[in-house]
């Protein structure tokens, strides 16, 4: 059983060793030109116009975390599109049934005004 998680736990060891040594070689090897400008902050190239310790609006974080809520449901719908002719008439209604209940989310975040920056 545990033979069959080998292959994952290579993968995951190999990614993190090529990680760790391409930020190595990029100490040893690359440039170190730096001067103010390149050490400045960088706001789309623009110049900063306010601290770095201002406060963000509360909707902010309220439509990121609304980002990822809704951005969760496709983790939910790659198996099951995966499994689909397997799961027959269950499937089908268990996802519609999913589907409602995200939408009805949604409808009910639209009407409380969430979505909306003012």
């Amino acid at each position: 059983m545990i033979s069959l998680y080998l292959p994952i736990v290579g993968t995951i060891i190999v990614g993190v060793l090529f990680g760790v040594v391409m930020m190595k070689l990029h100490e040893v090897l690359g440039p170190r030109r730096a001067n103010n400008e390149k050490l400045s902050t960088y706001e789309s190239g623009m110049e900063p116009i306010s601290s770095v310790k201002d406060r963000h609006s509360v909707k902010f974080y309220l439509v990121a975390m609304l980002f990822i809520l809704f951005d969760i449901e496709i983790v939910f719908m790659y198996p099951w599109a995966v499994q689909f002719k397997h799961l027959g008439a269950q499937g089908v209604i268990a996802m519609i049934l999913f589907m409602v209940m995200l939408f009805v989310g949604f409808i009910y975040i639209v009407r409380k005004g969430a979505l909306e920056w003012d």
